[in-house]
């Protein structure tokens, strides 16, 4: 399996899915996971002032997505097939989310992985999602048989 290197999965973003990068930072690339900052602004605030669970879920996606781009290479097809998440406290409003995400278990056709979601100014985790990604079959050389 080729890896890839954060500077590597930067530029096919910028190329391939030039939004991804609009409102996250990938901080880091490392084995099997990859750090995220997410920059909050008044868009992504729900009333009551706090950051809304669609922007959480959108920050673990991405965070997962690198991290198996990190892991196997820049495969684009590589796509959410299922996605869990537990809201633990509430994020301070205005304040960018760091997202944590580690690979648990990746497979030859699925990889599962975690995130745990941050306010930067607080100790505690505000969300954990887990996530199920479906992978293209890779191109395997195929021998034709003569009779």
């Amino acid at each position: 399996m080729m890896k890839s290197t954060r500077e590597e999965i930067i530029q096919f973003l910028q190329q391939e899915f030039p939004q991804s990068l609009e409102k996250c930072q990938i901080e880091a690339v490392v084995p099997q996971g990859a750090i995220l900052l997410y920059r909050v602004s008044e868009q992504e605030l729900r009333p009551g002032g706090t950051v809304s669970g669609p922007t959480m879920m959108t920050l673990a996606d991405l965070a997962l997505y690198i991290a198996i781009l990190g892991e196997i290479g820049l495969v684009g097809l590589a796509v959410t097939t299922n996605l869990n998440i537990n809201f633990l406290r509430k994020p301070s409003g205005g304040v960018d989310l760091r997202g944590e995400s580690k690979l648990m278990k990746v497979g030859k056709a699925l990889i599962v992985g975690e995130v745990w979601i941050y306010s930067i100014d607080q100790e505690e985790p505000v969300a954990h999602v887990t996530a199920t990604y479906s992978v293209p079959p890779r191109k395997e050389h195929v021998h034709s048989l003569k009779c």
